[in-house]
């Protein structure tokens, strides 16, 4: 089993017409990973603090259609957060937050995963958003700490980072070592303004770094470098693209556990899923079937 710990949340989407309406879909970096994941046939299974209001309902409802565990949700009054993404011509979004007295950031850390749990995913807005963000980070550190495939995503969004610079120190000293894929865009490359070299030593195992339209590529700690090109397609949006390819990456690595990992293979695996997702308007991944 997968899990996918962090925040689920209601993008409000711009639409064309009526002119400045906004069209709510379920987001958020964990939630559509572990929606992909269902979608691609993992058995996986989503960690977070969901909303009882209507919204919540609707996130939890879309899981349940992609086959995703709830066992691991815990529930509250508190509204769900809301973002609202503003997409550039060419696709790209920047994201803007109502996250005060929301559900997912109340999360609180959970009893020992069931041992078979082979991989454990986290990022974006959980990392950040207190008291939640320490509850996360507690249980990366439990979960790494007896022996489980550990990927995270920081998935940046500067708007809700109120001291950058304890954020890249939590994020060097204290979460880098207990994770084993560190997967990152370029943007949130030059945010956090590290190298790839330092943050190998530091723990990880593999650096996968997403460019957009130039692909995908990875550095390993033994010092093997692999890339793979983006799918050519008409883009939409970018919107789950990212989450994509942490849910292609994990699907991956854990199909076979204890064989050296074919690289190339799953690299071009996430970079033609999040293709598909770009052609969609909102995170809506793929299924098996479409790849």
């Amino acid at each position: 089993m997968i899990v996918v710990g962090g925040e689920a949340l209601i993008d409000l989407v711009p639409v064309a017409l009526p002119p400045g309406a906004l069209l709510p879909r379920p987001g958020g970096g964990p939630y559509n990973t572990a929606l992909a994941l269902g979608r691609l046939g993992a058995e996986v299974a989503f960690c977070s603090r969901v909303s009882s209001d209507g919204f919540g309902e609707s996130l939890l409802a879309g899981l349940r259609a992609a086959g995703v565990g709830l066992s691991l949700v815990q529930r509250g009054p508190e509204p769900t957060t809301l973002a609202v993404p503003s997409l550039a011509p060419d696709g790209s979004a920047s994201y803007g937050f109502y996250v005060e007295g929301t559900a997912d950031r109340l999360f609180t850390l959970p009893p020992a995963l069931p041992d078979g749990v082979r991989a454990l995913a986290l990022g974006t807005c959980s990392l950040v958003l207190e008291p939640g963000a320490s509850a996360y980070e507690a249980l990366l550190r439990r979960e790494s700490r007896r022996g489980v495939l550990t990927l995270l995503d920081p998935n940046i969004r500067p708007a809700l980072i109120a001291d950058p610079a304890a954020y890249r120190a939590r994020f060097l000293e204290r979460m880098l070592p207990h994770t084993s894929v560190l997967k990152l865009s370029e943007e949130d490359a030059a945010w956090l303004g590290g190298r790839v070299e330092d943050w190998l030593a530091a723990g990880p195992s593999a650096v996968v770094l997403t460019r957009g339209a130039a692909g995908l590529t990875v550095r390993t700690r033994e010092g093997g470098e692999y890339s793979a090109a983006a799918r050519p397609v008409a883009v939409v949006d970018t919107i789950g693209a990212g989450d994509t390819v942490n849910a292609a990456l994990l699907h991956r690595l854990t199909a076979r556990p204890g064989e050296p990992v074919d690289w190339p293979e799953v690299l071009a695996h996430a970079a033609h899923a999040a293709a598909l997702t770009c052609t969609r308007a909102g995170a809506e991944p793929p299924y098996a079937a479409e790849l």
